[in-house]
């Protein structure tokens, strides 16, 4: 009975020592302060574009510089669609372009300020074409086609849509 009685007197000392060790500076735990509250330096941000990655200035290490726009209007319009959707209209159009390789073929919008004020949604449509010089072909190996969605906002007070290339431009009138 006596050793469990001296071996609980020195355990109860041990413990009791522990206690200035919490307090102490040696201990890790006590290195840095409890955490507070900061104010957070918040830039504004735009909710509807949040989650779109901002345009780098090109001064990183891996950005590569903005490449010129080679783009040119497509040689011939051959076809203009406008399908009615939910949300607005897909506002389609093929051409035939000059020669074989065209790529990123896009309807671009014009904007002037006498198209809206007579009601005109004018698009020009643009293609690349490859460095290298290729083939001609056949009118069916040179088409090309895009398509563009536009809202029911952007439709209002429109009558007409035109699509233009290089020869020629096709128009669309609301009935």
């Amino acid at each position: 009975m006596q050793k469990s009685l001296s071996l609980l007197i020195i355990a109860a000392l041990t413990l009791s020592a522990c206690n200035s060790w919490r307090n102490s500076r040696a201990n890790p735990s006590n290195w840095f302060g409890s955490s507070q509250p900061a104010p957070v330096e918040t830039a504004p941000v735009d909710e509807a574009y949040a989650l779109v990655p901002r345009q780098s200035d090109g001064i990183g290490l891996f950005d590569r510089p903005v490449e010129e726009d080679t783009s040119v209007p497509i040689a011939k319009i051959d076809e203009l669609r406008i399908d009615a959707t939910p949300t607005g209209a897909i506002v389609y159009s093929s051409g035939t372009a000059q020669r074989q390789g065209a790529f990123n073929a896009r309807l671009v919008p014009v904007n002037s300020e006498e198209n809206q004020k007579n009601g005109v949604m004018e698009f020009t449509f643009l293609v690349n074409y490859p460095k290298a010089q290729t083939a001609q072909g056949t009118e069916r190996s040179r088409m090309v086609s895009d398509a563009i969605n536009v809202s029911r906002q952007e439709l209002e007070g429109i009558r007409l849509v035109r699509v233009v290339g290089q020869q020629n431009a096709l128009e669309s009138r609301r009935r």
